[in-house]
């Protein structure tokens, strides 16, 4: 129950991660500029996550449900409204490629990540304030990463499947088609459906209790949590993750931005982003992201069995996998062959969802848990407006070409697997 309403928060998260270049280039968004787009969400998270750390590690409301699940109330009921919003942004008359309508959609993009953030990581730090470090913790968090897979497995495929019923799959110049709108409205039920088990199942510790829990006092989560003190203090294993986060969110920034783009390049010869083979290839993207959850799915269970002197290199294998599927979608033309690319990619998700918070949290005592978890979601965020800063000059670099950027980004992937071998797993007594 403390993971169950992950489900709904990574159905909306995957939504706009796998439709949202889809979204923006059928409203008239030039590829070059996509990165524009991508840079408001991890923005969003940079400075939400840690605020709801720091102040969720002070706040005590049992009517609301305790210390992290009032964040959660507020960020779902925030999530579902601009889930309802975002897919119409080319609904409202502004006119293919006009400035209103991208701004619309670029606010809503903004305000579902803001939102989705707030959600989000009460999940997170609930683990690290009730679950046993050494025993259950990576198996907390692979139960989250296998729900977290489970509704991004719906949300890839819900515009295919609703497309296979019949709904449809193209629209006027300009205008998101109804596979597209329908799948967010569906996701914004979902969420509202698994947010609610949490809230109402799961009761959360005191603060007398969590203070005995963790061996501190009730005071330390009331004083202090200066963010820059706190990160002088950090544990070497909060750095060194770090530093894999970076590379790996990097990558997976220019996959969210390219994939469509690219299977409709290479596999539908097609830029034409208001033509049905274009939306045909945002389809079967969809299709590849549920293939890549899947298999993160299977992965996830798999790795968080693993016994803790086998975490770095069930990580460094996992991210070595995942560099392979991304420089095959360079060289792959075939629909269906690509589905292998996609799950060498699956692979690596798993291990990201899995290891990071799994060794960072082991590494933390429970003094501004939520804060810390808050700011290492800086290893999150800055890659991905880093690389999305750069694709400015790389995009054009490299010739212009979405499935360029993939070569790019499977050697990226690779540095990432190289800096494992900085990471040494401890435990906070």
């Amino acid at each position: 129950m403390i993971n169950f309403g992950f489900l709904g928060v990574q159905t909306a998260f995957t939504l706009q991660s796998s439709q949202m270049s889809r979204i923006f280039q059928t409203i008239g968004a030039d590829p070059n500029n996509l990165g524009w787009f991508f840079i408001l969400p991890p923005l969003a998270g940079l400075i939400v996550q840690p605020i709801v750390g720091y102040y969720s590690d002070r706040t005590w409301k049992p009517r609301l449900g305790g210390r992290r699940l009032p964040y959660l109330i507020l960020g779902t009921l925030i999530a579902v409204i601009v889930m309802l919003l975002l897919p119409n942004s080319g609904s409202f008359g502004f006119g293919y490629g006009s400035l209103m309508a991208l701004w619309f959609g670029a606010i809503t993009v903004a305000f579902l990540d803001l939102s989705s953030n707030v959600a989000m990581q009460p999940f997170k730090m609930m683990i690290g304030d009730m679950v046993n470090n050494d025993k259950q913790k990576s198996y907390a968090y692979g139960i989250q990463s296998f729900l977290s897979n489970t509704g991004a497995v719906l949300a890839a495929i819900f515009p295919f499947l609703l497309t296979w019923l019949g709904v449809a799959n193209t629209a006027n110049k300009g205008v998101v088609p109804q596979s597209v709108v329908i799948s967010f409205y569906a996701g914004a039920i979902l969420l509202i459906i698994t947010s609610l088990f949490t809230v109402f199942r799961v009761k959360e510790y005191d603060p007398a209790t969590y203070a005995m829990y963790h061996g501190i006092s009730e005071k330390e989560n009331s004083e202090g949590g200066n963010w820059i003190t706190l990160l002088k203090k950090a544990p070497k294993a909060f750095w060194t993750v770090t530093l894999v986060q970076f590379f790996c969110w990097f990558a997976f920034q220019y996959l969210w931005t390219y994939s469509a783009g690219a299977i409709a390049q290479n596999v539908w010869h097609t830029a034409n982003a208001s033509s049905a083979a274009y939306q045909a290839a945002g389809n079967w993207y969809g299709v590849l992201a549920a293939v890549q959850s899947i298999a993160a799915v299977a992965c996830s269970y798999v790795l968080a069995k693993l016994p803790n002197r086998f975490h770095k290199s069930g990580y460094a294998v996992s991210l070595i996998l995942g560099a392979l599927g991304f420089v095959s979608v360079f060289f792959v033309h075939n629909q269906y062959i690509l589905i292998v690319s996609y799950i060498l990619v699956g692979i690596a998700w798993a291990g990201m969802n899995t290891y990071p918070l799994t060794i960072v949290t082991n590494a933390l005592s429970g003094n501004h848990m939520g804060t810390y978890l808050g700011l290492f979601n800086g290893s999150i965020c800055l890659p991905q407006i880093v690389a999305s800063l750069l694709s400015f000059g790389l995009f054009p670099l490299l010739g212009s070409s979405q499935a360029n950027m993939f070569l790019l980004a499977g050697a990226v992937m690779l540095l990432g697997a190289f800096a494992v071998g900085t990471i040494k797993e401890t435990f906070a007594e």
